[in-house]
């Protein structure tokens, strides 16, 4: 008899500690949304997005997904700016550049449906403020294909647009692939493909879980006029320690 009360006990705090919100299969394989409580944090949830038994993203270190925004946007000259960002996630680094006042248009590239649906159905936290702002514009499509075809380009609306800045945040480095389909898009042909959807001095930043690599270093300078990498220093509780990731930030040439 005092059995039950103790198992419906148990399986509400199982409940407030982890939840799968969602779970459903996608081009790349099964992708799952799931929510979590981790002591270490204290009071506040972390989202977290499976792609088949690999962490896709979390909600658990975003300093440098945020950093993504500031550094490669404090590289950009002038007003009404034109940004893409490369890969939604959970939507950190796009709801980073919205902050910039002088963003215009954000167009937010994901090749994963369910990502952006899972924002436009604000099941994630900033779905909500990302759909609220009228200056961003989810797309759905890869991020690749649209970077190496400047014919087309990034937004569906006008063919060959130009733009601002282009912020990307997919792989996990440039030696570390989500896919690896994705390897190809790092040669300078590729990039300087990429870089034709760049107005002149347009600036193009990319996040690495690793610190600067100089063989990327180097690819980068075969087709930007001006490269720099920064470490994103953040604490890590797990590790009672800081722990880095690492930002490109690479400016264009004049016209």
């Amino acid at each position: 008899m005092i059995v039950a009360p103790v198992l419906r006990q148990d399986t509400a705090n199982m409940s407030a500690l982890f939840e799968e919100i969602d779970h459903q299969d996608s081009p790349l394989g099964a992708i799952s949304l799931r929510r979590r409580r981790i002591p270490v944090f204290g009071d506040r949830d972390i989202y977290e997005v499976k792609l088949g038994d690999e962490f896709l993203m979390s909600s658990m270190f975003v300093e440098a997904e945020e950093a993504l925004s500031t550094l490669g946007l404090a590289a950009v000259e002038g007003d009404q700016l034109k940004v893409v960002v490369g890969g939604l996630g959970l939507g950190y680094t796009a709801v980073a550049a919205l902050q910039d006042e002088r963003v215009a248009e954000l167009l937010v590239v994901d090749a994963l449906d369910t990502v952006i649906g899972w924002h436009k159905d604000e099941r994630v936290p900033l779905g909500k403020i990302l759909n609220a702002d009228p200056r961003n514009c989810y797309v759905h499509g890869s991020f690749f294909d649209l970077a190496t075809d400047p014919d087309t380009g990034f937004d569906p609306q006008v063919a060959g647009q130009q733009f601002d800045a282009i912020l990307l945040d997919i792989d996990h480095s440039p030696t570390e692939f989500l896919n690896a389909a994705n390897a190809g898009f790092y040669t300078t042909e590729n990039l300087a493909l990429m870089a034709q959807q760049l107005k002149p001095k347009g600036v193009f930043a990319m996040w690495s879980q690793n610190l600067p690599e100089e063989r990327f270093e180097a690819l980068l300078k075969t087709v930007f006029s001006s490269v720099e990498s920064h470490v994103v220093a953040f604490y890590n509780p797990f590790q009672n320690r800081e722990s880095t990731n690492s930002v490109y930030v690479c400016v264009t040439g004049e016209a």
